[in-house]
């Protein structure tokens, strides 16, 4: 993968080895940017319940029986700039998606209340719009610093491409971690956006990083990409270091561009990709998000003998969720058969 924009020396002293390399344009792992043999072997021949067994143990090796609860909350809805495929937000699709700009502290405070009482552990501001200028980081850090007097949670922040100097300032606020999906594989995030490049996601990556923050980043399952295409996102996810990766399962909204192109995703190529990318990142969450209960159905609780070990709970940006009530009784079970299999 190869990411042509070049960093300039300075802006890259505070990164690792690795992702100096990888923001150069290089992959960090040039020599050996393959799978492990054994893992190969089985994703070709098909190995479903091969492929989860290993990535089960890796996470257990890595992360025990961690299992993590985030909710979110549109913060600034609609109206966006960007051309994103699958995004209802979008002011290029002609979609219901609501329209309004910043909600006040008092509101995100109370979604802050109920994301706790829920069982959350983490609450994400999330804005639409290609990135924040001044006054949208200046309130959101407003937010941010008005929540923490309220609310003992965790507070994350999704707000488009950002800048390094608007990190600080969101951190100094209490910020703890940034999310910014990079959807899809370089290769075929052309298909999906034009309005902004895949290096453009990258580099708020590690600005993120370099900001000292937890960086949150995964991408949308169903887009059009191939099996290639989702290993390439493992791997440039593990080469920058990222803590935590969502996946979603696109769901189709009537009035984007996607809508009536994408192809159908089967609930055990979903699985499959949550193992892979278990066995490739091995250390970071892995958080069923956005279209969980439409794209895995009855396979939901597989995912989590697959390596999975978070959830999104309470609700999307646009799409309602299922039940929390469900999700908490989820956990219980999950938690319980893990106990069951770390024992055998």
């Amino acid at each position: 993968m190869i990411i042509k924009k070049r960093k300039k020396p300075n802006e890259l002293v505070q990164l690792t080895a690795n992702q100096r390399r990888f923001a150069c344009g290089l992959s960090a792992n040039a020599a050996t940017w393959s799978l492990d043999g054994d893992i190969e072997a089985l994703i070709k021949k098909g190995a479903i319940f091969e492929l989860m067994e290993a990535a089960l143990k890796v996470k257990f090796k890595e992360r025990g029986t961690a299992f993590s609860l985030c909710s979110i909350m549109n913060v600034k809805s609609g109206a966006c700039t960007e051309d994103c495929a699958y995004c209802a937000q979008s002011a290029r699709h002609k979609t219901n998606a609501p329209i309004y700009p910043m909600r006040s502290c008092d509101e995100i405070a109370l979604h802050a209340e109920h994301a706790k009482a829920i069982g959350a552990e983490r609450f994400s501001l999330v804005a639409s719009g290609r990135g924040p200028d001044d006054k949208e980081v200046y309130e959101a850090a407003e937010a941010i610093r008005f929540v923490k007097k309220r609310v003992d949670i965790k507070i994350c922040a999704s707000l488009g491409l950002i800048g390094y100097n608007h990190l600080l300032i969101l951190k100094d606020a209490g910020l703890t971690r940034y999310h910014h999906n990079l959807e899809t594989s370089g290769n075929f995030f052309s298909s999906v956006c034009s309005t902004h490049s895949f290096h453009d996601r990258v580099e708020t990556l590690l600005n993120i990083k370099k900001a000292g923050l937890e960086c949150c980043s995964g991408g949308i399952l169903g887009l059009g990409e191939g099996r290639d295409d989702r290993l390439d996102l493992a791997m440039t996810l593990m080469d920058i270091g990222v803590d935590s990766v969502p996946i979603n399962i696109l769901l189709p909204i009537e009035g984007t561009r996607i809508w009536k192109s994408a192809p159908y995703i089967s609930p055990i190529e979903v699985i499959e990709t949550i193992a892979i990318f278990r066995l490739i990142l091995k250390t970071p969450s892995i958080r069923l998000a956005g279209g969980r209960e439409k794209g895995l159905n009855d396979f939901l609780a597989m995912a989590f003998l697959a390596g999975a070990d978070g959830l999104m709970i309470g609700g999307y940006l646009t799409a309602k969720g299922r039940n929390p009530v469900m999700d908490i009784k989820l956990k219980e079970n999950i938690l319980k058969a893990w106990d069951r299999a770390r024992c055998e």
